[in-house]
C-alpha cells in the first residue's frame, strides 16, 4: 500500500478531535509546501523531500507535530511548545480545543522544507563507519 492511501486509513480510524485535526494538518503542509512527499515511516505520516522534514501524529490526548530541523528555523510566532530542548528537533503539541494559526503554521513548514535542503545540512543517511558515536500556539 502507497504512503498516501496508509495515511488516509490512518486519520479515517481516528474517529475523535484528533482525525479532523490531523487532516487539516495534513492539508496545511501539502499547501504550504507541495514538493514535500508523503511517507509512513515509524507508523505514522511523515513529509520528506531529500530528508524528514515534518512528522505529524495522534497520541492519547494530543497531536503531534515533529519539525526535524526544527531548532534551526524561526519560530517568531512561538508556535513551537515540545522538545525545545531538543538539538535539532523542535514540536507542536496540540490538545482538544486549541487551534493554531495557520499562516505561521505554514510558515515553519516552509521554513523547515528549506532547512533541511541545505547544501550544509547533516547528511540523512549516512554509512554506520561514518558516523561518530555520541554523535506559543494561539487559541
Amino acid at each position: 500500500m502507497d504512503a498516501s492511501k496508509q495515511i488516509d486509513q490512518y486519520v479515517a480510524g481516528l474517529r475523535d478531535w484528533r482525525g479532523p485535526q490531523l487532516a487539516r494538518l495534513r492539508e496545511w503542509i501539502a499547501a504550504a509546501e507541495p514538493e514535500l512527499e508523503e511517507s509512513w515511516k515509524w507508523d505514522t505520516p511523515v513529509f520528506t523531500r531529500g530528508g524528514n522534514v515534518v512528522a505529524i501524529g495522534a497520541f492519547k490526548d494530543h497531536v503531534k507535530v515533529n519539525f526535524f530541523e526544527g531548532a534551526s528555523v524561526d519560530d517568531p510566532k512561538r508556535l513551537f511548545n515540545a522538545g525545545l530542548d531538543a538539538k535539532r528537533s523542535r514540536g507542536i503539541d496540540l490538545h482538544e480545543g486549541e487551534s493554531i494559526d495557520r499562516a505561521a503554521f505554514q510558515a515553519l513548514v516552509r521554513a523547515a522544507a528549506a532547512a533541511s535542503a541545505k547544501p550544509g545540512a547533516p547528511a540523512r543517511k549516512a554509512s554506520p563507519s561514518a558516523r561518530k558515536p555520541g554523535a506559543k500556539r494561539s487559541r
